[in-house]
């Protein structure tokens, strides 16, 4: 009986990992032009 608890609760926890780190992928996915020129920009300043 606990033992399912307790793997409910991992299992809770590996769900929202999954939902942040496809968050952040698309994020990631539709800034990372920006992202790359604002690097680009700091590079070439210095």
């Amino acid at each position: 009986m606990f033992n399912s608890q307790k793997g409910q609760g991992l299992v809770e926890y590996a769900l929202i990992l999954v939902l942040v780190a496809i968050v952040v992928i698309v994020i990631v996915s539709l800034l990372g032009g920006s992202i790359g020129n604002v690097f680009s920009n700091i590079i070439s300043n210095i």
